[in-house]
């Protein structure tokens, strides 16, 4: 039962000395999230009181069932501007209806994770590239920035992709309301000098405060700025999103989306918290607590919620040393929708935009493309693709695209691996690559050959091309040994494959040798009869037997 619920695990074994970190962490959480998560309902087109109601019972549902002690579950910008794409080509922003949708979204989300948590789907998170991801997340950051410019300019703006939606902003710029534009210029310069000179104070509060302060004694409400106006107060009520099969089926490529990505940038912020303390993550519960998580979050009227990489590293910085901290956090805002709503009424949009557009200019990840350029420019392709084609297809077709381009990219390594002809130093005694050893011993009756990969189906057509190139190049060939030592796996298409090539090479009057096959392989190929049908000349310990044994060096 422990291993399915963890929580069990860490009350039984909560100690006094912990609660001090987490009190710590759980207050400056807290106090983090709640601007925020009204920040970030405002960024996904809802109403800023559900990025609340989605900082509270997902926050003990994901206590209940996540792995991680530090990870800090709650509305996240990415996620948040995935639904505003997904859900907004459905419904009106703002409308009741577009609330009901985005409730749905998190149910599905939350459904998809948690049966592929049951199906130890964990391992799915490998087929997303780092690449992919930085590309990914990049163009998000900005497309998110972009959307914001609504609130900023205080001017509605129609259009949804990026690019219009600068046009139609610059088009519009003359007309903006300059008491918004005002607020949110300095509320964004207030932010971002806060952030350079003390990143650990929580100045989103702080200019929260301020602007509702001044937003109310000086009536700027009355001069035309827009304000959140009367939030709701209470808990969120229990409620099952409204199921219907034409809304599930629109709304199901972007409940993969946010469940993929979602997963995603959880795991790997909880994965490098948890190596801090030498503690290990599971992939598999991570699903399973994402998922409650999020079914959470869709019963008690919230949107799709995640782990959130800054919220988690402060969590863990301020003490934090159990889920304990996640859970006061919930009770915390909790407390403050019971008692404290009153005091968001003159709240301005404008300084709520800032703190979104804030909180994502970090996403931006400038040295990552140069990175890649420097170490491997195929990966800095696929990031560039991803980015290009978020920014300017949309975000669910350019986060596909960048996953299917990485699969291609692996298949096309998959299918021609490395492969190195072999020379043989005399001084060391060792067997090296002739292109990076030039004065490696070789001889023009011989090809020693080593591939550096698996062999399967995809591959063995390179393998026999690279075979019948070195005939044709090589007419003195008469000896081919394979040097099986980076050889981890075979599938019976390439045993069989490799099978007929070694009786093909004899008939052409070419001695084939295998060397230094590893056991796994050895187990593989003994059940396909090749101890009976090859004997020996598959059987070699190691290269320097098979060269031996042929007398190649000679």
């Amino acid at each position: 039962m422990e291993r399915f619920i963890p929580a069990i695990g860490w009350l039984k074994r909560y100690r006094r000395a912990d609660l001090p970190g987490d009190l710590s962490a759980g207050l400056i959480v807290a106090v983090m999230l709640i601007p925020q998560g009204m920040a970030y309902a405002l960024m996904a087109g809802l109403p800023p009181i559900v990025g609340l109601y989605a900082a509270t019972v997902p926050l003990i549902a994901y206590a209940l069932l996540g792995s991680s002690r530090h990870l800090a579950v709650g509305p996240v910008a990415i996620v948040s501007i995935l639904t505003l794409s997904g859900v907004g080509a459905l419904a009106e922003p703002g409308s009741a209806e577009f609330v009901a949708l985005a409730a749905l979204l998190a149910l599905l989300v939350g459904v998809i994770q948690f049966i592929l948590g049951l199906l130890r789907g964990g391992f799915l998170v490998n087929f997303l590239s780092h690449a992919v991801i930085s590309g990914f997340t990049s163009a998000a950051a900005i497309i998110i920035a972009l959307n914001q410019l609504t609130h900023l300019l205080g001017v509605k703006l129609t259009a949804s992709a990026p690019l219009p939606l600068l046009g139609e902003a610059l088009a519009h710029l003359g007309e903006a309301h300059m008491l918004t534009l005002l607020v949110g210029l300095l509320s964004i310069a207030v932010l971002l000098l806060f952030k350079r000179r003390w990143p650990r104070f929580p100045a989103a509060l702080l200019l929260m405060a301020i602007a509702i302060l001044l937003t109310y004694l000086l009536g700027l409400y009355e001069r035309g700025l827009s304000i959140v106006g009367q939030v709701p107060a209470g808990l969120p009520s229990l409620s099952l999103p409204i199921l219907s099969l034409a809304s599930v089926q629109a709304l199901l490529p972007t409940a993969l989306t946010i469940a993929f990505v979602g997963f995603v940038e959880s795991v790997a912020v909880a994965k490098s918290l948890a190596a801090k303390v030498r503690a290990k993550i599971d992939a598999d519960q991570e699903l399973r607590g994402l998922g409650l998580a999020n079914v959470a979050a869709a019963t008690f009227s919230g949107y799709p919620v995640t782990g959130g990489f800054a919220r988690s590293a402060i969590n863990f910085q301020a003490g934090a040393r159990t889920p304990l901290a996640s859970i006061l956090t919930a009770i915390l805002i909790m407390l403050m929708l019971l008692f404290f709503t009153p005091l968001f009424t003159y709240l301005p949009k404008a300084a709520l935009a800032a703190v979104a557009v804030v909180a994502v200019i970090g996403l931006i990840d400038l040295k990552e493309p140069r990175q890649l350029f420097k170490v491997k420019k195929i990966d800095a392709f696929t990031l560039l693709l991803t980015f290009g084609s978020t920014l300017l297809i949309g975000i669910e077709p350019g986060i596909i695209i960048g996953i299917l381009f990485s699969l291609g990219v692996f298949t096309w390594h998959s299918a021609t691996p490395h492969a190195a002809e072999l020379g043989y130093l005399p001084e060391e005694r060792v067997f090296r690559n002739v292109r990076r050893y030039p004065s490696a011993v070789t001889s023009p009756e011989a090809l020693i050959l080593r591939v550096d990969a698996s062999l399967y189906f995809t591959n063995m057509a390179f393998l026999d091309s690279h075979f019948r190139r070195a005939l044709a190049e090589r007419p003195q060939l008469r000896y081919i040994v394979m040097d099986f030592s980076g050889v981890n796996d075979m599938d019976a298409v390439a045993v069989s494959t490799l099978a007929e090539l070694i009786d093909d090479l004899a008939k052409l009057g070419i001695t084939f040798r295998i060397a230094a096959m590893k056991g796994q392989v050895r187990d593989l190929v003994v059940k396909a009869d090749w101890q009976e049908r090859f004997g020996r000349q598959v059987t070699y310990p190691s290269l320097a037997h098979a060269v031996h044994d042929l007398d190649l060096l000679k």
